[in-house]
């Protein structure tokens, strides 16, 4: 089991240089989401693949280099993208496409964060919360028993004062009062 695990992370460094390598040869701007954010904020969680969040505009100029890598779009639509490797050792990745505005303002309050010796971008707690409810909001049968045990970790450690005027007005932008309630009620 030790020699396996050992194998995951050398090939999880592998798809982070080339991930890394792809953003600076093209010199794409994107954040890294997901469960790789979720553990940079103290809770523990597994996952099976890389998400970002880019423009649809930037996506396209780095799906080539992906290609070449062994990539291939899976699935996608408007607003996301889904990449599989033909290689077991690349984990799948994830593209969540935004406007370039909204990039920049999470970029601006972003945080940064080493994986083997990489560095990416990574939301504010906040801004990772408000993505999250987003996320359910919009695709509650799919998000809600996946991304709302997320927030509820994130919110208990790390102490996130959810009865405070900013934390709710974050809940009801992104998310719902019902979702709003039920972060409350988890916090007591």
């Amino acid at each position: 089991m030790v020699m396996q695990q050992k194998n995951i992370m050398m090939y999880d460094r592998s798809v982070f240089h080339l991930i890394s390598d792809i953003f600076k040869e093209k010199d794409v701007s994107c954040i890294l989401i997901g469960g790789f954010a979720v553990n940079h904020y103290r809770v523990t969680r597994q996952t099976l693949d890389i998400d970002f969040l880019i423009t649809e505009e930037d996506f396209e100029k780095i799906f080539g280099l992906l290609a070449k890598e062994g990539y291939r779009k899976e699935f996608s639509h408007a607003n996301f993208a889904h990449c599989k490797s033909g290689q077991i050792q690349f984990m799948d990745i994830d593209f969540m496409f935004v406007d370039k505005e909204t990039l920049a303002k999470i970029k601006k309050e972003s945080e940064s964060l080493e994986i083997v010796d990489q560095r990416f971008r990574v939301p504010s707690l906040y801004h990772l919360i408000a993505l999250k409810l987003h996320s359910i909001k919009n695709n509650p049968k799919l998000r809600l028993f996946k991304d709302m045990p997320d927030i509820i970790q994130l919110v208990r450690i790390n102490k996130v004062p959810v009865t405070e005027k900013k934390f709710k007005d974050i809940c009801l932008k992104y998310g719902t009062s019902d979702l709003y309630e039920k972060i409350l009620e988890a916090a007591k």
